[in-house]
């Protein structure tokens, strides 16, 4: 049974960074989509995933400020995220397949197997 547990969430000021993880347990990925997922006051949104043909893609609303990364050795999802602002509160979840689907080839944030339980982000200004 695939497990994802989310950590890494708090409460920051606009401009300042946080780094969200995402341990994954109960297999072992060699074909995979990995990405985060958020849900604030507007739509939910994949705004960054990764496959195992090394492409990520992101949201318009985090690019270049967000970076996903998989460490396939901790089998641990990342999400670094820097110059946040009050728009980027939200619960944010990660969620795995093991393939690559349309949450990856689309960035449909409902074409999803396996999700953890989400990790708070807050950001005032």
């Amino acid at each position: 049974q695939v497990q994802l547990v989310e950590s890494g969430g708090g409460s920051v000021q606009s401009g300042g960074s946080l780094r969200l993880s995402c341990a994954i347990s109960g297999h072992t990925f060699s074909s995979y989509c990995m990405g985060w997922i958020r849900q604030g006051s507007g739509a939910r949104e994949a705004i960054a995933v990764t496959d195992s043909d090394g492409r990520s893609s992101y949201g318009q609303s985090v690019k270049g400020r967000f970076t996903i990364s998989y460490d396939n050795a901790r089998n641990t999802l990342y999400l670094e995220m820097n110059n946040l602002k009050p728009e980027d509160t939200a619960t944010y979840y990660c969620a795995a397949e093991t393939y690559i689907n349309n949450l990856c080839q689309g960035r449909n944030p409902y074409d999803v197997r396996y999700r953890g339980q989400g990790t708070q982000v807050t950001v005032s200004s």
